[in-house]
Formats: structure tokens, C-alpha cells, sequence
């Protein structure tokens, strides 16, 4: 990676997490999942690691959540409310206790010991109380400033309004959850009166801590663990572990699974027990958090930028769940690809209801890779077998395994289709490729509509007005075939007998501005045209790479030219 490319990856970085932040912390409706968010903040660090004088002044890495919402009044938090490191890998976790002894200068045989807790899946938030009493509640917003919800806290069960034999100053931290079973009866509830429903009980507990009027917080069923602290007047305790016992006595809840841990093996034993019994806590968590146990040892280690050097997050891999397989359904990309998606009855993964899966291709459904070698033993997929469900941070899960004594005794295997399900043109499958794809090109009416999706997207000519669901209602009508003649839209379709202003859903203004939004994408960057056309194997980074490499449309073109003839010899 030159420079260059790297100053346009971390500028590219910085909006993608920006724009998740503000997704996640204010508007509590996450765009990507965790795994993802995390994916893209690790390439934003190793970036930042290899060019360092290219650090950005907005780096994702120097933030914590997302500004408060308006709407709120402004807490400033008295400590900074921190994010935690993370660890993927148990060797991760062995390296978090490396590089904590190397600080402190302790041998490999000195006792160092830490405490072991689930990572509650919620909303994080500050209690402060002052002479035993709670005055104020913040969420963490950046870190810095959080929004006042101290009216919605106090209708909280789990948190207390009145502390006996507490500090005069005591801010104390933890997370705001919704069980299981409270998320579907509050869902059910939320159907029944015509509401939308939630997509998981993180989305659902911070949109109701998040409210502007108390009484819809007290109709919801809220929780609290407490599990830290902010300001104090004066220590909890000598140990973390003793610390949260203290917040116990007064009167908080704090999770009964937390653990004092000797060592990096301890620590992932208990790691291990969390796990499995993450499916039956009645509520959701996202891993475990270690932290030193000596509060004394965590002032000497004190903080980076946004975590803590004494603590870090050991994250779950992807969840797994087990369902039936009730259909297989082939979709046409806009390259031709015909993809197997697995329709399953409904089952909660995460928090989050999963319907369909995706079935990779016709070799994976058979039970083999790609050079023809088993994968699951063999074992092919069908039609109503029972099926292990994976959840990553993939927008459709995975099926990744079988259960063979549930299969039914009649079931048959799986029939690959060798046409196009959608213009029945013949799918073909190169040799040397995975995937079988229609032959149709664009007299396909799946690859046409792909295609066009695809050309007027986010990264590519990001036409404002002109969705997935415009050029879906557009191609069908006939009113665009190709890309081109988005850009004929007004001259066909902006005076006369047939107007887009009389469509149903559109009016004067409506049609005006996407007029002005084409034209005013009749001129963008060469990369962004390059991605646009959709050609295999050319993504973002490629055209990226071609952009840069020929500065313009005609050096590009006469390079492709150039290379025509040599191409069809082959």
C-alpha cells in the first residue's frame, strides 16, 4: 500500500466508523454488525501502526461512541467513561497478561491476578450519587459528554435511589440490558398496537432508556448490572473483585458469573464456562471482560487514549443455533451468480431473528470445497434437515453443519439447477469456479436490475433519489434498461403525456430534484465510474488501484484497448 492509498483507506475508515458510531450510540439502530465494526477498526489501527504521520486528527481510534443526541441535556462525565481493547484469539488474552507484566515489571511466576465477567450486550450508563442519594444519570456518549436520563433511570427496578453507607460522592457504572423473555412479550406488545418491533434487545433496551418521556421507559422492562465506577470520594475497596462485592451490599446488582481468575488459563477455563452457557442466561452477552484485580495496579497502569491498559474484552466468536431448513431459493446476482439461500424457520441468533441463510454454492450444499475435498464429513444439505445456523458479522448467516438423525427419511438430495431460474438461459460453470452463473447478461432481467442497483450505489455514482426501489419500479416499467439511460430519464420522462411527476409517490418537486441529482453526476471521480460498472473481480480497492494507476478515462480506455487483442487470442 502506497501513501496515497493509504491516506484514501483511513479517510475512507473514518466515515465508514463515524457513520456506525452515530448508527450505534445515538440512533441506536446499528448498519453493520459488531464483527464487522470490529474488522474495520483493526485495519484502521494496523493502517495507523505502518503510517503513522497519517494519522488523522477525526481517527476512529481516538473515539469513544458517538456525540450526544439533541434533545438531551449535556452531561459532562467528572471521569471519562472508556472503551475497552479487544482480544479475538485465546493467545490474544495470554498477550494482554504479557504486556500487563512487562509494564509492571513482573516475572512470568509472579501472581497476578484478575477478575472474569460476561460483557453484558446493552447500553452502558453512569449513576452518580451524592450523600446517598442519586442525582444524575448520563449515558456514555463520547466518553466525555453523555446525555442526561436521569428521569428515565429512576424508573429502573435494578437501580437504587437511595444508598446507605456509600461514599458522600459515588459515580457508579454499568449497563442497562433487556432479558429475553421482556425483548419478545415487549415485541408482541409493540405488533399488537401497530409499533415497530425491535430487531434485538440491545436495540430495544438503549431506545428505551433514550426516550424523551420517562413514562415510555417505566412501560418498558428495563435492567442494570453494575460492574465499575466513575467519581469517588473514596474507595470502594482495595480489589476490583472486593469493589463489586461493595456495590453489591448496597444495594446494586452485579452478575453472579464474575470470577476471580489466577493467571491467563483461569481465565479462559472461565471464559469456556461463560460460553456455554451464554444460550440459557436469559439475556445477551458479547464475550468477557478481564480486569486486573488490584485497584492499586491498575492506577500504576492507568489509560491509552480511549481503553484502559488493565482491562480488555475477550469477544465471542460467531453465534451458532439450531433450525429446520424449509426451502433452498436460487437468486441471480448482477454478475450472473446463481447463489443458494437457505429459507429457514425462524430462530434467535444473538438477539437477532434469523430467517435465511446463505448456502455459499452448489459444492457446498453437496457437502465439498472447491477442489472436491469433504467439508462437514461429507454430509450434503437438504430440504428439511435440521441445520447449525453461524452468525458472524455476516448480513446472512451461514449454515454450517448437519444433523443427520434428524433427517427426514424421505428427503432427497438437492437438484442444482443448470438454468437461470429468472430468464432460463443456461448457468454455466467455468472450470476452475465455484459458482454456476447465468449466460443470459443483461436480456436477464435479475443481472439488469442487479447491475443497475449496483451502478447507482453508495461507493459508485450514489444518485441521490435513485434507490434499490426506484430502479427496481423504473426497470420493471421500463423506463431504464441500462445505465445509460438513467441519464435520459428528464429528456423521455420529465414533460409530455407520461411525466415521472404523476407517478404514484413522486411530484413536481420530488422529479425535480432527482433530475438535479443525475445531472449533477454526469461528472464524478474515476474510481467511483470504475466500481460503478460492475466488472467481476473489480471492486472498490481495484478501482481505487486503476484510478490511480491511469489518472483518466482515456489512458484507461486505450490500455484496454491495447490489451483487446491479446485478450481474445486467449
Amino acid at each position: 500500500m502506497t501513501e496515497a492509498q493509504a491516506r484514501d483507506e483511513l479517510q475512507r475508515l473514518a466515515m465508514l466508523l463515524a457513520r456506525a458510531n452515530d448508527a450505534y450510540h445515538r440512533q441506536d439502530a446499528p448498519e453493520i454488525a459488531d464483527a464487522e465494526y470490529d474488522r474495520l477498526k483493526q485495519r484502521n489501527l494496523a493502517i495507523e501502526a505502518r503510517f503513522p504521520d497519517l494519522k488523522r486528527d477525526d481517527s476512529p481510534s481516538d473515539q469513544v461512541g458517538a456525540k450526544p443526541a439533541e434533545g438531551f441535556a449535556k452531561v459532562a462525565h467528572a471521569v471519562r467513561m472508556m472503551s475497552l481493547g479487544n482480544a479475538f484469539e485465546d493467545d490474544d488474552v495470554r498477550g494482554f497478561d504479557q504486556s500487563i507484566r512487562k509494564y509492571l515489571g513482573l516475572g512470568a511466576e509472579a501472581r497476578l491476578a484478575y477478575t472474569s465477567e460476561p460483557k453484558i450486550d446493552g447500553l452502558s450508563l453512569s449513576l452518580r450519587y451524592e450523600q446517598g442519594r442519586l442525582v444524575q444519570a448520563a449515558t456514555r456518549g463520547d466518553g466525555a459528554v453523555g446525555e442526561n436520563v436521569t428521569a428515565n433511570a429512576r424508573t429502573i427496578d435494578d437501580i437504587p435511589v437511595q444508598l446507605k453507607g456509600a461514599p458522600e460522592v459515588l459515580e457508579v457504572r454499568g449497563e442497562v440490558y433487556m432479558s429475553h423473555a421482556d425483548f419478545a412479550a415487549l415485541n408482541q406488545r409493540q405488533e399488537q398496537a401497530g409499533d415497530k418491533s425491535f430487531a434485538n434487545p440491545r436495540n430495544a433496551a438503549a431506545g428505551s432508556l433514550r426516550q424523551l418521556d420517562a413514562a415510555i421507559t417505566r412501560a418498558r422492562p428495563l435492567r442494570f448490572f453494575a460492574y465499575a465506577w466513575g467519581e469517588h470520594s473514596e474507595p470502594l475497596a482495595e480489589t476490583q473483585m472486593a469493589a463489586i462485592e461493595r456495590l453489591a451490599a448496597l444495594g446494586f446488582v452485579t452478575n453472579p458469573l464474575t470470577a476471580l481468575c489466577d493467571g491467563p488459563e483461569q481465565m479462559l477455563a472461565h471464559y469456556a464456562r461463560i460460553e456455554a452457557q451464554r444460550a440459557t442466561l436469559g439475556y445477551d452477552i458479547d464475550g468477557v471482560v478481564y480486569k486486573v484485580n488490584e485497584i492499586a495496579l491498575q492506577q500504576r497502569l492507568g489509560y491509552r487514549s480511549t481503553t484502559p491498559r488493565w482491562a480488555i474484552a475477550h469477544k465471542f466468536p460467531a453465534e451458532l443455533a439450531w433450525t429446520r431448513l424449509e426451502a433452498i431459493d436460487i437468486q441471480v446476482g448482477r454478475t450472473g451468480a446463481l447463489s443458494p439461500v437457505a429459507r429457514l424457520t425462524p430462530v434467535t441468533v444473538g438477539g437477532v431473528v434469523v430467517s435465511n441463510a446463505t448456502l455459499h454454492n452448489e459444492d457446498y450444499i453437496a457437502g465439498r470445497d472447491s477442489r472436491g475435498e469433504p467439508i462437514r464429513d461429507g454430509k450434503d444439505i437438504r430440504v428439511g434437515d435440521w441445520v447449525q445456523v453461524y452468525r458472524a458479522g455476516d448480513v446472512i448467516p451461514k449454515v454450517a453443519d448437519v444433523d443427520l438423525s434428524k433427517r427426514p427419511a424421505e428427503s432427497q438430495p438437492y437438484g442444482f439447477p443448470t438454468t437461470c431460474p429468472e430468464c432460463g438461459s443456461p448457468a454455466l460453470r467455468e472450470e476452475g469456479d465455484s459458482v454456476r452463473r447465468c449466460s443470459g447478461g443483461l436480456i436477464c432481467p435479475a443481472q439488469a436490475v442487479e447491475k443497475l442497483k449496483h451502478f447507482v450505489s453508495r461507493a459508485a455514482f450514489d444518485i441521490e433519489g435513485l434507490g434499490a426501489k426506484q430502479v427496481e419500479q423504473f426497470h420493471g416499467d421500463g423506463w431504464i434498461a441500462e445505465p445509460a439511460d438513467i441519464f435520459t430519464l428528464q429528456d423521455r420522462f420529465g414533460s409530455g403525456l407520461q411525466q415521472l411527476k404523476n407517478r404514484e409517490g413522486w411530484g413536481e418537486k420530488s422529479a425535480a430534484n432527482l433530475f438535479a441529482a443525475i445531472d449533477e453526476k454526469r461528472r464524478i471521480p474515476l474510481a467511483r465510474l470504475i466500481f460503478a460498472l460492475g466488472i467481476r473481480h473489480v471492486g472498490e480497492v481495484a478501482g481505487r488501484d486503476l484510478a490511480l494507476h491511469y489518472g483518466d478515462w482515456a489512458a484507461l480506455t486505450a490500455a484496454l484497448d491495447t490489451a483487446r487483442p491479446a485478450a481474445r487470442a486467449q
